[in-house]
């Protein structure tokens, strides 16, 4: 029962994380779409429409998507996921009219949120490596001290 509770309340975590990250991604592309519009301030419902769809993304990818952006190589199917995904951000930014259906905005921001995957991809890739040199040093160490 406890392990269920531990796989369960590690992939909540995962999906605070991926929601929260992305959701700033959004926030920063809007915020530049808006002030190149010379447009201040940003709408509250249009913050809730991109934090909720962050988070029903998040629920996606580690539900159904296997957790691609956090797995160990970027291929075929990390590819794939990463489209689909950035397509439904781009579907939601239509619907919702982030970016005001603005066909080159909306162009611009796919390839945002695609590049957003890419570099969310290669942090965690490069955390991963950082986090394996520090347990094999650790390793190391207590086999030397025994402690």
């Amino acid at each position: 029962m406890r392990n269920k509770i531990e796989k369960c309340l590690s992939r909540e975590i995962a999906i605070e994380y991926k929601a929260c990250l992305y959701f700033s991604c959004l926030m920063a592309f809007d915020c530049a779409y808006l002030l190149y519009r010379k447009v201040y301030s940003v709408q509250i419902l249009q913050m809730w429409e991109m934090i909720l769809t962050a988070y029903f993304i998040g629920y996606l990818q580690v539900y159904v998507l296997r957790n691609f952006d956090e797995s160990e190589q970027f291929g075929k199917w990390e590819i794939f996921a990463s489209l689909l995904c950035t397509g439904i951000y781009t579907a939601a930014s239509l619907v919702f009219e982030w970016f005001d259906r603005n066909l080159p905005a909306s162009i611009l921001f796919f390839g945002f949120v695609l590049l957003c995957y890419v570099c969310v991809y290669l942090c965690n890739k490069i955390k991963r490596e950082i986090d394996t040199k520090h347990l094999n040093h650790l390793l190391e160490d207590y086999k030397k001290t025994g402690m």
